[in-house]
């Protein structure tokens, strides 16, 4: 804004000095014209001027209308060394006496024109009237009348050429304030225009930049929490490792010992129903052990070409005995030939634990829908139950490691799936539905 204002306010001092020029000249010309056509033939043929005589007076206004003919000159006068109005384009000021100001004075005594310009508005006002009157703005011209005296071929030493009397010019200049009004306005709207367009450019970049920045920033946090899975993944597969070997061959041991002893014959109730919680708590603590060493020591995909809808058939089928004990209905809504790059053992287990997790959510008689289709490149498998579904309070740690909402489990089902899913590539996502129930759906690349 201060720019345009600096660039406008120079755009009307220019055209003003292009004014003020042409008003010098206009009365250069007028001197001329004056002091040829008027000033020595009347000295030839009266000997004297006196503007009193209807003829000089009339002489002079015939050769001043000519010079300014057509030039919007709206008033002009000339003052004698009294400060008289000798001469004026309107009758009516001839012989005022307080008409001259400084300016006339100031070219009597000094010589020198001056230029003033009279408004009947301020300019900030005159920026909002997009139709000036006539008149509204003017520029008074006030340039001494002199003797031209000749040095040479038309050259005129103007300090030395005698001052005849002081001619007063006022031209009605509205009509250039008009074009000068309008180049401000162009000025002020294009600088607008542009600093509105450049604030867009701006905010379009700042977007872009915040969004490129939320994107680092996601993508720092999941770096980080890599890391610290990582670590933590290194730090339980030491202690894992190290406790290993100490309870697996004990607990091997334990549970052979206990399942020989519980085919032994003649056994009474008392020591079999001891014998069988031994054999039953050594495989809990012996699952317990092999999600541990899972976990913490995940093995590395073998990828080859497989079968998703095979799969799940196989997990189906070696869970269809205890579907029909638990008399919960399984739908199969997959389509055959999803074929992926994976390894089939570990998919086989990552499906095993949603099935089995799906199946120990439903209480008493219910259905488990298992879904899947190919979609954009995308392998999209889903699976539903109709149990009491996820807790949506910690629906997001859910796949934290060792969280768990049983009294009996080590919160590293759901991990584990995870860490099969993300190392094939592939995403989880874990949801309830509208109607009641958990949902799970699974994303990998297809082949």
């Amino acid at each position: 804004m201060i720019l345009s204002v600096v660039i406008s306010n120079s755009a009307r001092t220019s055209l003003l000095r292009k004014q003020q020029e042409f008003a010098t000249l206009l009365a250069e010309n007028l001197n001329h014209q004056i002091y040829r056509r008027f000033t020595l033939p009347t000295i030839i043929g009266y000997g004297r001027i006196a503007l009193r005589n209807e003829q000089q007076y009339e002489r002079l206004d015939q050769v001043v209308e000519s010079t300014i003919h057509g030039l919007h000159v709206k008033s002009l006068r000339i003052y004698d060394y009294a400060k008289i109005v000798a001469y004026a384009s309107d009758r009516k000021d001839l012989g005022e006496t307080n008409m001259a100001g400084m300016a006339v004075t100031k070219a009597l005594n000094e010589g020198k024109h001056s230029f003033e310009i009279e408004s009947t508005m301020s300019p900030w006002v005159a920026m909002f009237h997009f139709d000036l009157p006539a008149g509204s703005f003017t520029l008074r011209t006030t340039y001494p009348l002199r003797v031209e005296q000749r040095l040479g071929r038309d050259v005129f030493n103007e300090d030395d050429q005698p001052v005849m009397g002081v001619l007063e010019i006022t031209q009605d200049i509205t009509a250039d304030y008009s074009s000068v009004i309008s180049l401000q306005w162009l000025i002020v709207l294009t600088t607008m225009a542009s600093s509105f367009l450049l604030f867009l450019i701006l905010v379009t970049f700042i977007r872009r930049s915040e969004k490129a920045l939320a994107a680092r920033m996601a993508e720092k946090e999941r770096l980080e929490r890599d890391l610290h899975q990582s670590e933590k993944l290194a730090s339980m597969g030491r202690v894992v490792s190290s406790i290993a070997h100490e309870i697996r061959n004990p607990l091997g041991i334990i549970s052979s010992s206990a399942e020989l002893l519980l085919k032994r014959p003649n056994t009474d109730a008392l020591t079999q129903k001891i014998l069988t919680a031994i054999y039953d708590e050594a495989k809990r603590l012996s699952k317990t052990v092999h999600d541990f060493l899972d976990y913490a020591r995940p093995k590395a995909p073998c990828k080859e070409q497989v079968d998703a809808s095979m799969v799940l058939d196989q997990a189906l089928g070696f869970l269809e005995h205890e579907f029909s004990q638990r008399q919960v209905r399984v739908d199969r809504l997959y389509e055959p030939g999803l074929v992926m790059a994976g390894d089939k053992d570990l998919l086989y287990r990552a499906f095993y634990n949603i099935i089995s997790n799906g199946l120990q959510a439903i209480c008493g008689e219910g259905h488990l829908s298992i879904a899947g289709l190919r979609k954009d490149g995308e392998i999209i498998i889903t699976f539903q139950d109709s149990g009491c579904g996820f807790d949506t309070a910690n629906l997001d740690k859910m796949l934290d490691p060792f969280f768990t909402t049983k009294d009996d489990g080590t919160g590293l089902g759901l991990a584990i799936v995870n860490s099969i899913v993300t190392s094939h590539g592939g995403s989880l996502q874990l949801s309830n539905a509208e109607g009641g129930g958990a949902i799970v759906r699974l994303r990998f690349p297809a082949v």
